[in-house]
């Protein structure tokens, strides 16, 4: 089955870069080029990508409000949109994790993260540039853990989770814990089920939020 992707980019070497690298994939189409985020909500409303890659910012409409608006409730069969920043848009990006990005992509991320992102996010499982996500997930305040009527996560969902927040992918998970890629899914799963959250993205937020992993390592509490 063939991905297909609308680039949403003010620049037009980011576009045209990214266009190149995807095309050489046999199972990735772009089907669009936008140059703000106005032009990128109409085209994909029009081309009905699987992916959009968006940057935060653009003219007319950022990238910010054009994912509320491809996202928004209602929504028949929304694109996974990821978003494409920069370091110094780390709190442009904490305000997505609310909007429903399916992961966050550094532009100079590399073509074979940039393929893995688009991949991940059509199949539903979402991508964190591994050096953007402790610059963005760490400074997150503190927040309760939750309530006493959820479900505790096990020891291997908390392992699972630990590795995710630090943004590995869900192969780098299970070589770490000698489990099948398919296992990790499932525990992610659970953990997105327990936790009521959407994707990994979220799963990486509130792993930072609640403590159960900081600088030093994966948390001991419960």
């Amino acid at each position: 089955m063939t991905i297909r992707v609308l680039i949403a980019d003010d620049q037009a070497m980011v576009r045209t870069g990214f266009g190149l690298i995807l095309a050489a994939e046999d199972d990735i189409e772009v089907v669009a080029e936008a140059v703000d985020g106005a032009q990128a909500v109409e085209l994909a409303r029009r081309h009905r990508p699987d992916v959009v890659l968006m940057d935060i910012r653009m003219p007319r409409l950022d990238g910010l409000e054009a994912l509320r608006l491809l996202t928004r409730p209602g929504t028949v069969d929304p694109p996974r949109v990821v978003v494409v920043t920069t370091f110094d848009d780390d709190v442009y990006v904490r305000r997505a994790l609310s909007g429903g990005a399916y992961g966050f992509l550094l532009k100079d991320a590399g073509p074979a993260l940039l393929v893995e992102a688009v991949r991940a996010a059509a199949s539903g499982d979402a991508l964190i540039s591994p050096s953007l996500t402790i610059s963005l997930l760490r400074g997150l305040t503190a927040d309760p853990e939750p309530g006493p009527g959820a479900d505790p996560l096990s020891e291997r969902e908390r392992e699972v989770v630990a590795l995710v927040a630090r943004g590995a992918t869900n192969a780098e998970v299970a070589a770490a814990l000698t489990i099948g890629v398919g296992t990790v899914k499932t525990h992610l799963t659970n953990v997105q089920r327990k936790w009521g959250v959407r994707n990994r993205v979220e799963i990486a937020a509130r792993a930072w939020e609640t403590g159960l992993v900081g600088p030093g390592g994966p948390s001991s509490g419960g």
